[in-house]
């Protein structure tokens, strides 16, 4: 297979696209979600408001982190993004990007943010930042995605980090309250991403990517998400008997945590009832998963001021 794209020399790529090109080479919405998760921690962790410089800082270093790790993702995996309909417009595919350029792009950001974090926020910080990154470029992307139906159940480990981020930026140490929150995120990624799984399965098939959605029945799938989802939001409660949080980030954790419950059901009930295209709503519980980490997690950062 040539070089994707090769058609585009870089006389027709203007600028202004080329720019947005790279951004997109970072998969901003993505980190978005990271970010979510990782600024609320930093709340808890000072137990108020922490130093907005520090705050600036580690979304920062987490952006570019991140953003490498999704450069050097669409770096590897430029033949299947071709051939997938919800990847065929990314900057590799188009030839926006040339491979080299994006291959180059993702190691530098991944020294930049590396030294940013260990050199303004602290070493243990940027070593988790770099642990992150190298488990999704290697163990998620290289090693597990193409072989193994449970890819992104240990893959998704490294989306978890960004709690501990957030927890060790402040401290400089490890706690209980960051290792919960790490397995709520743990707990919460398969029954998040196995629904658009779902929904894009023949895109994964004709890649010969084997999501769980690709090699097991809907009813198999559905039933997996619902355990996920029942271990994930009794994970969620364990942060106040431990005295971490109180009465409003259990309330909503509860709240949320049912209503999830409520929609992991729901998906099973029609999976088990053999509906399948548009009325089996699997997408239903995908958005609802982004509504709630980020419910979770602004209730993580509230609450120590509800104490």
């Amino acid at each position: 297979m040539g070089e994707i794209g090769a058609d585009q020399s870089p006389a027709h790529r203007p600028f202004g696209a080329r720019v947005m090109a790279f951004v997109a080479l970072t998969k901003p919405r993505i980190i978005e979600l990271l970010l979510i998760t990782t600024v609320p921690v930093m709340f808890l962790a000072q137990q108020g408001v922490p130093d907005l410089t520090l705050v600036l800082l580690t979304c920062v270093g987490g952006y570019l982190s991140a953003g490498g790790a999704n450069a050097l993702n669409m770096y590897i995996d430029r033949d299947i993004d071709a051939l997938m309909d919800r990847t065929s417009q990314r900057p590799l595919v188009t030839g926006m990007v040339s491979p080299r350029e994006c291959l180059a792009f993702g190691i530098t950001l991944a020294v930049v943010s590396t030294l940013l974090f260990g050199l303004t926020v602290n070493w243990l910080s940027a070593w988790l930042s770099l642990g992150a990154l190298l488990f999704y470029v290697v163990v998620y992307t290289m090693i597990l995605k193409r072989r193994t139906s449970q890819n992104i159940v240990w893959g998704g480990i490294a989306g978890c980090l960004p709690v501990l981020i957030g927890w060790t930026s402040v401290t400089n140490s490890m706690s209980w309250a960051p290792v919960i929150l790490f397995l709520v995120m743990f707990f919460w990624t398969p029954p998040h991403y196995w629904p658009l799984s779902m929904k894009v399965k023949e895109d994964y098939a004709r890649v010969g990517v084997p999501m769980l959605p690709v090699v097991a029945s809907n009813k198999v799938v559905a039933k997996q998400i619902v355990i996920y989802s029942w271990v994930m939001v009794a994970v969620s409660l364990l942060l106040t008997p431990l005295g971490y949080t109180g009465w409003f980030y259990t309330a909503v954790a509860l709240l949320a945590g049912g209503f999830w419950l409520w929609e992991a059901h729901g998906l099973q009930n029609r999976a088990k009832a053999e509906v399948t295209g548009a009325k089996l709503k699997e997408m239903r519980l995908f958005h609802w998963s982004i509504t709630y980490v980020s419910l979770l997690f602004v209730a993580v950062a509230v609450d120590p001021f509800l104490r």
